[in-house]
């Protein structure tokens, strides 16, 4: 699906946060097919990675060595400067205050009370991903949380999110946060399998034409499954991890 912009409170891009941007590249364009576009000098080496035409996902240089590399997911809003008050407001707290990014956008980088990090976009001319739902591209954002109530009150706050939870998924409940009737995020508990230290963190989901095959095509690449694919409600998918240790899913959509 092509998308040429993105409604507020939408999830509109990720990027990855490297120690090693070439190893970066090499891995990532290997196994989704895209290319990745050198940035302007006054870019600090961020690399914007497309498939054909459509911007996809982006790589940047670690910011703060000895961090573990990790993937970004940015919600799109019209005013950064208005929901960084309510994240302030709703107990979050701003590692980057809103910061113009050239002309490109307006960004901010927070965590929620419970510690999950996440992104502002306010878009200038970089509207978000171009293609989403697409084999190689962006499907799905998630919440790995250890208080679901608490983070269903707080993105509700400052995204007008609501929230539905069921039964299942492999933390005992899933839940949709839903604008309007339209899902644009999921959460759930932090299963009882991982380890105590691994903290609240928001993952990355993107589509692939088969599921097994891509989890093999990331091992021959150094990477690595840390969850292997298992069929689900909406397709088939399997957490990895990219050379660097940078975790991210993969998913087989149903059609």
């Amino acid at each position: 699906m092509e998308m040429t912009s993105y409604d507020d409170g939408v999830p509109s891009w990720v990027d990855f946060s490297s120690p090693d941007v070439d190893a970066s590249v090499d891995f990532y364009t290997s196994l989704f097919g895209w290319t990745a576009d050198e940035g302007a000098p006054e870019t600090g080496g961020y690399r914007v990675c497309r498939i054909g035409d459509h911007q996809v996902a982006g790589i940047a240089p670690q910011m703060q060595p000895g961090m573990p590399p990790a993937w970004m997911t940015y919600v799109n809003m019209s005013d950064a400067d208005a929901a960084a008050a309510r994240i302030k407001d709703n107990g979050g707290q701003l590692f980057v205050e809103p910061m113009d990014v050239l002309d490109i956008g307006r960004m901010a980088v927070f965590a929620d009370p419970v510690g999950a990090v996440l992104g502002i976009w306010q878009p200038g001319t970089h509207k978000g991903a171009g293609l989403v739902n697409e084999p190689g591209a962006l499907c799905w954002n998630e919440l790995l949380t250890t208080d679901v109530e608490r983070s269903k009150t707080f993105y509700g706050a400052v995204f007008g999110w609501t929230a539905t939870t069921s039964e299942g998924g492999p933390g005992g409940t899933y839940t949709e946060f839903k604008l309007a009737d339209r899902p644009v995020a999921g959460m759930m508990p932090k299963p009882p399998m991982m380890p105590a230290e691994v903290p609240p963190a928001w993952g990355v989901y993107f589509a692939v034409d088969d599921c097994d095959a891509a989890v093999a095509q990331v091992e021959k690449l150094g990477g690595a499954q840390f969850v292997p694919p298992m069929d689900i409600e909406p397709g088939r998918f399997a957490v990895v991890s990219d050379p660097l240790g940078g975790v991210f899913n993969v998913i087989a959509l149903r059609s």
